[in-house]
């Protein structure tokens, strides 16, 4: 296992990276020079929605875009244990195909599998996962614990860089109505609520996800809720 010392010491280097999808992909790269993994992949998690949304994903083939996957973590038992706990988990087996949902792809190589949740500070903001192995790797408890402590100072490298100036540039009414769509209300509950149309209330979430770099609502929700933002 590598010195847990040695671990943040190159993950310290990565700081150094400017370019966000070089920063994305050397922390898969790193990843699998630390582990004896075959493949890593990349994804973004959001509390609100429970969905795991692809990012990349690095193997002996190269460096592909899973933008295309989306998954309900409720739907795979190993990722509710990982998201739950904040601590990396492995399975293989007959434990693999319980611990998957029945609408997990497999292939006829995928007999395990090992997930990282990358956190910042208590907050699961993504996962890396795993499914090829060296010939004769033994995944146990201090690799597994070696794992954890990996995607916490990853999420810390990932949320230092993206920073909060995208989302410190919001209005008052925008933070306002990404708040309330935390708390689960609709537009036109909005609406009525801020005494503003439906239509105002619409601009400012379109606003709100371009200031934050996010896909949709639900990203930018979340993003704000892992910077402490809004809660």
């Amino acid at each position: 296992m590598t010195a847990i010392y040695t671990i943040e010491e190159l993950v310290r280097k990565l700081d150094a990276i400017t370019n966000h999808e070089e920063k994305l992909y050397k922390i898969l790269e790193l990843y699998m020079e630390l582990f004896p993994v075959q493949d890593a992949s990349l994804y973004r998690y959001s509390p609100i929605g429970y969905f795991a949304e692809g990012i990349i994903s690095l193997s002996s083939k190269g460096l592909s875009h899973i933008r295309e996957k989306r998954d309900d973590a409720r739907s795979y038992n190993i990722l509710q244990g990982v998201i739950r706990e904040r601590k990396a988990k492995y399975c293989s087996g007959i434990e693999f195909f319980k611990q998957t949902s029945s609408n997990y792809a497999h292939s006829s190589n995928d007999h395990a599998l090992l997930v990282s949740p990358i956190c910042y500070g208590s907050v699961v903001i993504g996962l890396i996962s795993s499914k090829q192995f060296h010939i004769g790797a033994t995944i146990d408890e201090d690799l597994l614990t070696s794992a954890t402590l990996y995607g916490k100072l990853v999420g810390r490298v990932i949320e230092d860089f993206q920073g909060a100036e995208n989302s410190s540039s919001l209005s008052k009414r925008e933070l306002e109505v990404m708040q309330r769509i935390a708390w689960g209300q609709s537009t036109k509950e909005m609406a009525d609520s801020m005494n503003i149309s439906e239509l105002t209330v619409k601009q400012y979430v379109k606003s709100a996800i371009q200031k934050t770099g996010a896909n949709n609502r639900s990203h930018a929700v979340g993003e704000l809720y892992r910077q402490g933002i809004i809660s």
